[in-house]
């Protein structure tokens, strides 16, 4: 008997917590799942599994297997998938995650192109501005915005976005425009609670920190709403550089306090940490790569943060590398 067959029966009996219930996930018998769970004991020669009339629990034994075992099976079909993979092409479910904004602008269009190349694969993209769980959501990739530490994501860095301070014309024309970062506690701010510190807007200058403390009417969630309420002139806002698409070039907004270093943030491309990055996972980075070249390093360097990106290793070796 298949040695992978019955640790799948044993793992999805496990988190399931009924035979039935694993039989319909494997799409078999609950008398063959069961057969499984009973074979894998006997080549073990432990006790797995705790059965009841009502429900089945682990032994300490099914507590350990259950640990590794689901990280092995996945890592084997990686491995499978790849092989299948390299001869075929690409298929299946790419699963990704991205904040709302930056989804939005900038990943959804390199998902699209991914998919117009390889036919036969489907693409499950979800725009969260809440971090999401990549093991309990089944997700191969998420990209994300700012600082992130937790121990079992692996992160491909991708480069920098920086804040930048704007209003419409028509607000300064009415308020005046302030000449410090102090000042703007005195001017209508527009809130974006995805920032660390909403109201706490910090720049830099000749190595000092300056912190303003802001208030405002409009506390909004999105970045795009925020830019959204600065160029209808309700506000000054302070929102990621890729947010403002074309609103500077075009004159609905104007930067502000230029002569200051406004705050900056990693742009990350994350996958569980102890999981091989699938092929299709490499190569939508590959095109992520490009597209960041394209379009996001002109539309720093508009804001006078040169080099952001430039001085991290190259992203196709550290793509490569995965």
């Amino acid at each position: 008997m298949d040695l992978l067959d019955q640790v799948r029966a044993f793992v999805a009996t496990a988190q399931t917590g009924s035979f039935t219930s694993a039989a319909d996930q494997l799409g078999v018998s609950n008398r063959l799942t069961s057969k499984y769970v009973a074979e894998l004991e006997a080549r073990l020669g432990v006790r797995l599994l705790q059965r009841t009339t009502r429900k089945v629990g682990l032994t300490p034994a099914g507590e350990d297997l259950l640990a590794r075992a689901p990280a092995l099976l996945d890592e084997f079909d990686t491995v499978l998938n790849e092989v299948s993979e390299s001869s075929k092409g690409l298929s299946g479910t790419l699963r990704v995650s991205a904040p709302i904004t930056f989804g939005e602008i900038y990943v959804v269009g390199v998902l699209a192109r991914f998919a117009a190349q390889h036919p036969a694969i489907s693409i499950d993209l979800r725009l969260n501005d809440r971090y999401l769980d990549l093991a309990a959501e089944g997700l191969d990739l998420t990209f994300r915005l700012g600082h992130f530490d937790q121990a079992s994501l692996k992160v491909r860095r991708l480069g920098e976005f920086r804040s930048v301070l704007v209003a419409s014309p028509d607000y300064l024309a009415r308020h005046g425009a302030p000449s410090t970062p102090t000042e703007l506690s005195n001017h209508a701010c527009i809130v974006d609670t995805n920032r660390r510190n909403p109201r706490r807007w910090v720049l830099r200058k000749d190595g000092s920190e300056i912190v303003a403390n802001v208030t405002g009417r409009f506390q909004v969630n999105s970045a795009s709403a925020a830019v959204e309420l600065a160029t209808n002139g309700l506000g000054i806002a302070y929102v990621p550089n890729f947010a403002l698409r074309e609103a500077v070039k075009e004159g609905d907004l104007v930067t502000l306090l230029e002569k200051y270093q406004s705050e900056s943030s990693p742009i990350g491309a994350v996958y569980l940490e102890g999981r091989t990055l699938p092929r299709k996972c490499r190569v939508a980075l590959k095109i992520e790569t490009r597209r960041f070249r394209r379009r996001v390093l002109p539309l720093i360097a508009r804001f006078g943060c040169h080099g952001a990106f430039a001085s991290r290793v190259p992203l196709r070796d550290v793509i490569d590398r995965g």
